[in-house]
């Protein structure tokens, strides 16, 4: 199983990027999916999550400026992020939880990364 990320890069503030996630194996399902970021000096922390069911969650720094969504069929993941700030400047990893593999087991995956830079 592995997850790729795409679409990081360098933005001024106040522009848009959109991150892509998919993962791929031999995947039967997965219950949830979403974003985590780490800057520097920082801890990783939570930026978006999506159920399997669609129930989405958001840090609160990111609410009404980011938006996730998920595709259960592609198994990809998807965050948008408007309006940003330099503050949102760090690596953005991709996280899966509860993946369960066509041989019925389950492990949590995370992505290698992709920088997100904030800065005029």
């Amino acid at each position: 199983v592995q997850l790729v990320e795409s679409g990081g890069g360098l933005v001024q503030p106040g522009g848009s990027l959109r991150l892509s996630c998919a993962a791929s194996g031999s995947i039967f399902s997965i219950n949830a999916m979403g974003w985590y970021r780490q800057a520097p000096g920082k801890q990783r922390e939570l930026v978006a999550v999506a159920g399997y069911g669609g129930k989405t969650n958001y840090a609160d720094s990111v609410k009404g400026r980011f938006t996730i969504s998920r595709d259960n069929a592609k198994n990809t993941v998807v965050l948008q992020m408007n309006s940003l700030k330099p503050e949102d400047t760090a690596v953005y990893y991709c996280n899966a939880v509860g993946l369960v593999t066509t041989d019925f087991l389950t492990n949590d995956y995370w992505g290698q990364g992709t920088q997100v830079t904030v800065s005029s």
